[in-house]
């Protein structure tokens, strides 16, 4: 079934695309969601709405009506840690009723990463294997099982890739993988390293997979060297160069560090923008959407 989102149309007519995070808190005030929406702005292709990103936040699916209600599409993401496939296909058909027509299939950080270490993990399912379910469930309108799905389900799926994963004979396997089972469009992690990333780009142009699904490239604001360093040494999906640290450091202040992060952040954009194979920005805000506004403007975005 032809999935009828914004998303999926600008990805149909090869319009480039811009996205941002809305990272939900640990609130149920509505004033404060509608702050933080429309502190992004009116400008985005769609709003990606983060899935307990790092711990107990306000449900991706709850989000994402907000982001509705405020004007914008949404792209709700939903990681299989969290929950097993009957309640992964669940939430997919509520998403449906609720009028979302995106979704980003992800693992999800480890419990241990979130700080939420007691919480047992799921993981019924992988990544690659949520988004051949979600594909099925809107493609042939069945669920895993093969019940039929009484009423319209039509879901563009995506999927997230990190480019700095090696050996990258492996990462194309992977990235294949998920296409193969559905995504249509890629949203990578932050990028820091245009060259190592263009390598990436690259051997997947040569895989045929930039033809195939959209690739979203990420960028991130950094604050300042301390929390650059410690997402780097926390996170897997965070390759930093030293050099991007010692910029920050040499800036001085703190203050003087979080503009020297936009800055940063607005040159990536300029270079990514300009690789052949690069079909979108992603701005991955951690939660500073008032920040993304300027990174637009600033980027020419």
């Amino acid at each position: 079934m032809k999935v009828d989102s914004k998303l999926a149309k600008k990805i149909e007519n090869g319009d480039f695309i811009v996205t941002a995070e809305y990272l939900p808190s640990v609130a149920a005030n509505g004033l404060i969601i509608e702050a933080a929406l429309k502190a992004l702005g009116d400008s985005l292709s769609a709003v990606n709405v983060a899935d307990n990103h790092y711990g107990v936040a306000m449900s991706s699916l709850a989000a994402s009506v907000a982001v509705i209600k405020s004007g914008a599409e949404p792209i709700c993401q939903i990681v299989t840690r969290d929950r097993n496939r009957i309640a992964l296909q669940s939430d997919l058909l509520g998403a449906a009723y609720l009028g979302i027509k995106n979704v980003l299939c992800l693992s999800g950080y480890h419990q241990t990463l979130i700080g939420c270490p007691e919480s047992a993990s799921v993981y019924d399912i992988d990544s690659t294997q949520f988004i051949e379910i979600v594909t099925n469930m809107s493609e042939k309108g069945v669920l895993a099982d093969g019940t039929k799905i009484d009423g319209r389900f039509s879901m563009l799926v995506g999927a997230v890739a990190n480019p700095f994963l090696e050996p990258l004979e492996l990462n194309m396997l992977r990235l294949n993988k998920k296409i193969e089972a559905g995504a249509k469009f890629i949203q990578t992690h932050a990028v820091f390293d245009i060259e190592q990333f263009s390598q990436w780009l690259d051997a997947a142009g040569s895989e045929g997979i930039t033809g195939r699904a959209a690739i979203i490239a990420s960028v991130l604001p950094l604050d300042n060297a301390v929390e650059t360093e410690r997402l780097r040494g926390t996170y897997i999906d965070y390759s930093i160069p030293d050099t991007v640290v010692e910029r920050l450091k040499a800036a001085g202040s703190n203050g003087a560090q979080k503009k020297e992060g936009l800055t940063i952040c607005v040159e990536m954009i300029k270079k990514l923008k300009e690789i052949n194979g690069v079909r979108g920005i992603h701005i991955l805000s951690g939660g500073k959407e008032k920040v993304v506004p300027e990174i637009l403007a600033a980027s020419g975005l």
